[in-house]
């Protein structure tokens, strides 16, 4: 099932996201449809939030973006990265803060340099109710920060700077008015 992407401006992408109660959902279904949510948005990272959930749960597919790049530009954190993240907690975060520009789902046609340390060290449970802590880099622990910050009420906007932020105002404004245009399906408050 795909569900309609909730757009920048909706209270829930402000919430702190509730911790997942075993057996309260059924996780491998939301997850599944979270996937073909974020796959048919062309996306790499999905948070619960962005679909209307405020529970904590996020999904990420990284290993689209090394198709088509030359093997020396391979980003090596994102082969084999499709991971589903439950009740997660970043442990640590270290390493130099590196930039890269960042998009958003919720935040369509808007893009920024964030500053995100280089790795981080996450406790999780997995769609099985396995528990995880696994240290990530790159462009994987970058992924991972973005969608951790959705479930923290945090937008990558948050971390623009003040210049870049006040750019960005009036096409804030317009994505929480429905003045966009996307290839996917967004639910805009009535």
């Amino acid at each position: 099932m795909i569900y309609p992407i909730i757009p920048y401006g909706d209270p829930v992408l402000r919430k702190i996201a509730k911790d997942i109660e075993p057996g309260s959902i059924d996780l491998i279904t939301l997850a599944d449809d979270m996937f073909e949510t974020m796959y048919a948005a062309s996306g790499v990272g999905l948070a619960a939030p962005q679909i209307g959930k405020d529970i904590r749960l996020f999904v990420v597919d990284g290993r689209p973006m090394n198709e088509g790049e030359e093997e020396e530009d391979i980003d090596t954190s994102l082969i084999d990265f499709k991971k589903v993240f439950v009740n997660p907690t970043i442990v640590d975060e270290t390493g130099e803060e590196w930039g890269f520009e960042e998009g958003c789902l919720s935040i369509p046609g808007i893009r920024g340099e964030v500053w995100r340390p280089e790795y981080v060290k996450i406790h999780y449970y997995t769609e099985h109710w396995e528990e995880k802590e696994e240290v990530f880099e790159g462009l994987a622990a970058r992924i991972i920060q973005h969608e951790y910050d959705h479930i923290e009420g945090i937008l990558f906007t948050d971390h623009l700077n003040v210049v870049k932020k006040r750019l960005i105002k009036n096409k804030l404004t317009d994505i929480t008015r429905g003045k966009v245009s996307v290839d996917y399906k967004m639910k805009f408050p009535r």
